[in-house]
């Protein structure tokens, strides 16, 4: 029997709600944005994204993995090198990620700006 169209619409909601809160944390999308040029190791794909730490890239990392957007490659050479690279998953959703940079960057000075007319009626009050 097919849902009534609320609660496909919540079940879909769920879904998106899900997603977010996996990906909405500050370094999601710039390692996925980063790993969008290619594979990397875990210390070139660090400088790469900024000041992140050590445990908050792994845990992105892992998190990234288990939602099946980045794989983790092991070549066993003394010591290990471990290799991270976006999966099929990992590459559809770079584009969504690359279109929200660009809106970003394209929009940061109106958003400065909106926050200095935020700010300045703030203080009128």
């Amino acid at each position: 029997m097919a849902l009534p169209d609320n609660h496909a619409d919540t079940a879909r909601c769920e879904h998106i709600s899900r997603l977010l809160a996996r990906i909405s944390d500050k370094w999601s999308l710039l390692v996925v944005r980063v790993l969008g040029r290619g594979p990397l190791r875990f210390n070139a794909l660090r400088r790469e994204v900024g000041e992140i730490s050590q445990k908050v890239l792994a845990s992105t990392l892992r998190d990234l993995e288990e939602n099946g957007f980045v794989s983790r490659t092991v070549t066993p050479v003394t010591p290990p090198q471990v290799e991270y690279a976006l999966t099929d998953l990992g590459r559809d959703f770079l584009q969504p990620v690359q279109g929200f940079a660009e809106w970003v960057l394209a929009n940061s000075s109106r958003m400065d700006a909106a926050r200095e007319e935020y700010a300045e009626r703030r203080a009128q009050d």
